[in-house]
């Protein structure tokens, strides 16, 4: 995969988040788990452009971390919108996969940069 595909792919993550995070009831939980997965969320496609643009490799590992965390983080929210039950989880499924395999791809490129395979 290209980092413009990768660019592509996160971009349509963080927007498909937004709208998830939209749609959790307006409670006091509900409103605070929107803005956690959002900026979460979104924090992974504009990290990963910073990363795109790095113009070292400690910088390039570093940025990358950055996305590993925020994918992570995003895959807690999603999770945490099943366990308690705010949508029902065929609406957060599909989402809460493409997290994992997001952090699972800048994982393994995270540990390529390291020379470690």
């Amino acid at each position: 995969m290209t980092s413009d595909e990768l660019k592509e792919r996160t971009n349509k993550f963080a927007h498909r988040c937004v709208k998830l995070a939209l749609a959790l009831p307006k409670t006091k939980l509900g409103i605070h788990i929107q803005g956690q997965l959002i900026r979460a969320s979104t924090s992974v496609a504009a990290n990963y452009r910073a990363v795109c643009i790095s113009q070292s490799k400690k910088t390039f590992i570093s940025k990358l971390s950055i996305v590993i965390e925020e994918c992570d983080e995003s895959t807690f929210w999603m999770e945490f919108i099943i366990e308690e039950e705010l949508l029902i989880p065929k609406l957060v499924e599909p989402l809460l996969n493409e997290s994992k395999e997001l952090t699972a791809i800048f994982m393994q490129s995270r540990k390529t940069a390291r020379g470690i395979q």
